[in-house]
């Protein structure tokens, strides 16, 4: 059997849950497994120090703190743009995902409030600030 090293290379479907029990995203939903690479600073070290040690074919589900899952919602990613940057194709509306292309790519933000002419994106990670409970199903080491 293969055991997950801190340099292992390994295979997962992972399954998030908020705090309240509701799944907030599964890689099972389109059956593509994550690949992680153990050390390459990929997931926080809280998240790799739960993997290491598994077995291949094991599952196992452990909660982070929101530092160690998606990290605090930082203020900082919170900007402001003008109603005029947005469009009918990409609609200025509260819950819409835009993607904006920035050097080194793109990015998605949130819009979270539309007044006047003022239009607040966050562009924190969805679940930024939450308890994350994660199920992990090792799929195969690499």
């Amino acid at each position: 059997m293969s055991q997950v090293q801190k340099d292992s290379s390994i295979l997962v479907h992972i399954t998030m849950k908020l705090s309240d029990g509701s799944a907030a995203d599964s890689t099972k939903v389109n059956n593509k497994p994550a690949k992680i690479i153990m050390g390459d600073n990929s997931i926080s070290p809280a998240f790799e120090a739960q993997l290491l040690g598994m077995m291949q074919g094991e599952s196992k589900e452990f909660t982070l703190a929101a530092v160690d899952a998606f990290g605090e919602s930082n203020p900082d990613n919170v900007h402001y743009m003008d109603l005029d940057k947005f469009s009918k194709e990409v609609p200025a509306e509260i819950g819409n995902i835009v993607t904006f292309t920035q050097p080194g790519g793109e990015i998605p933000g949130m819009i979270t409030a539309v007044s006047g002419n003022s239009v607040t994106v966050d562009f924190n990670h969805p679940l930024a600030g939450q308890e994350v409970t994660f199920v992990i199903d090792l799929i195969e080491v690499l």
